[in-house]
């Protein structure tokens, strides 16, 4: 092995190749370029040409490359990989990858849909369901968002003042906000790794609270969520006409609030519009700080699009720079999306990123016009796709076919509309609201997990966005 570890390395390649396609291994694997071997450590590091490559590879290929180079250079192997972050300047970075078992360690089984117990509050370490991508590092301040970005990084720095307390960020989707609440989790868990930080979701909070009720443990939910010095929760206009859950969280609210425990909230609307929701919640929301997130204009919507080109090591012309964020409609997840499939599209046909490329991405990546998506667009596209029709959708059928069109519905119209979920219930179906939420997080669990879903789900959202 010391005299030949790249004659190895070939090996690998070649046990790569008959086990995917070719146009995959000609794409991700054959220009992946060998560097040294460390028999001492058991290191191999190999590079390749960017940080969007090393993300594919580690996202899509870590059980297969395990696999493979323990066969060919025995247990115990570390991947190490070289990624070029500037090709001007010839500037690379050296990051160790995931293995199989690390992968998963770090995604265990979770228990989404439970509630937590006092058990929980007791445990080692508590998990704050926090995105380590969305930080202040990445979150690139403009008109839009200077206020927030400023008062959320004020209040992350200093979490035990009782100014700004609630924080109540609202804005339209894709202004930011989810990544805003994270940021300043992340910042306060940094800076105070002892404090209990949770961020956590409307839909799951109420998908907890409904099975504490079922299993009779709602002191138990009540007291876990006492505990938390931190309470980030996203999308709270999902608990539009949940009554019971809005009672609960007032509760827990109140305990926070006099304990001097921070709470913020994101919503896709101010206060004042939540319709549905307790007037006495309402109150306690305006009590802080109301604060706006508007969806980023041209200059800004730039500003993001060079951040991410240069950290993803990518050469992109500023004309096709600007026309990107003229077309995306301010909408950051737009701009990431657009910049994603330029990379993908680039590195499977090995073309260059010209205006031509960006112009036909666009179509397919971002709804151009701004008429909104309706419960009957989402059934017609939901159904062609299944090949199922809307009056076996909204029937009592249990087959399958007809089960997965209806949860992906509601998933849909959760996703592209403001409806909340009772009202979806009534459209698809005339089901309650809780069996839009139990649908809605059924499809997610299994788009964490199946790609091939996640490709049937992806296709069906094309479909909206070539219907504009």
């Amino acid at each position: 092995m010391n005299v030949q570890p790249k004659m190895l390395w070939e090996q690998c390649l070649q046990l790569i190749k008959e086990n995917v396609s070719e146009q995959q291994y000609n794409t991700w694997f054959k220009p992946i370029a060998f560097e040294s071997y460390q028999p001492a450590t058991k290191t191999l590091l190999v590079q390749v040409s960017s940080p969007f490559v090393y993300e594919y590879l580690e996202g899509n290929y870590v059980s297969l490359l395990s696999k493979v180079l323990t066969r060919v250079y025995g247990q115990g192997v570390r991947l190490t990989y070289r990624v070029v972050t500037d090709k001007a300047h010839n500037l690379t970075q050296d990051i160790q990858a995931d293995t199989a078992e690390d992968i998963s360690s770090q995604n265990p089984t979770v228990r989404a849909n439970q509630s937590p117990t006092v058990l929980d509050a007791a445990e080692q370490e508590l998990d704050p369901q926090l995105d380590i991508h969305k930080t202040f590092n990445n979150y690139i301040e403009g008109d839009s968002n200077k206020l927030p970005r400023s008062i959320g990084l004020s209040i992350a720095e200093h979490p035990n003042t009782s100014q700004f307390n609630p924080m109540f960020i609202y804005g339209p989707s894709g202004c930011g906000k989810s990544h805003l609440v994270n940021a300043i989790g992340l910042r306060t868990k940094q800076l105070y790794p002892q404090k209990r930080v949770l961020y956590i979701s409307a839909r799951l909070f109420q998908v907890q609270y409904t099975n504490s009720v079922l299993h009779n443990t709602t002191n138990d939910f009540i007291n876990f969520y006492q505990t938390i010095d931190v309470l980030i929760v996203d999308d709270i206009q999902e608990w539009a006409t949940a009554t019971k859950t809005q009672d609960t969280f007032f509760h827990i609210f109140n305990h926070l609030f006099r304990n001097g425990k921070r709470i913020i909230l994101a919503c896709d609307r101010p206060p004042v519009e939540l319709k549905g929701m307790n007037d006495r919640l309402l109150t306690r929301f305006a009590c802080g700080l109301i604060a706006e997130l508007e969806k980023p204009n041209v200059q800004l919507c730039v500003d993001i699009l060079h951040n991410k080109i240069k950290r993803d090591g990518l050469n992109i012309p500023e004309d096709v720079v600007r026309f990107i964020a003229e077309t995306a409609n301010g909408s950051v997840r737009d701009l990431q999306g657009v910049i994603n499939s330029l990379l993908a599209y680039s590195v499977v046909y090995n073309s260059d990123i010209d205006m031509r490329l960006a112009e036909r991405v666009i179509k397919r990546a971002v709804k151009i016009d701004d008429e909104p998506l309706t419960i009957d667009d989402i059934l017609e596209k939901v159904c062609t796709h299944y090949n199922v029709t809307a009056t076996a959708v909204n029937s009592r059928s249990r087959k399958k076919d007809i089960v997965i069109a209806r949860q992906v519905s509601m998933y849909m119209a959760q996703k592209y509309t403001k409806m909340p979920a009772s009202r979806i219930g009534k459209l698809v179906g005339n089901r309650d609201h809780s069996t839009v939420i139990h649908s809605c997080t059924k499809i997610e669990d299994r788009l964490k997990v199946d790609k091939g879903f996640n490709a049937e789900i992806a296709s069906i959202e094309n479909s909206f966005k070539l219907k504009a």
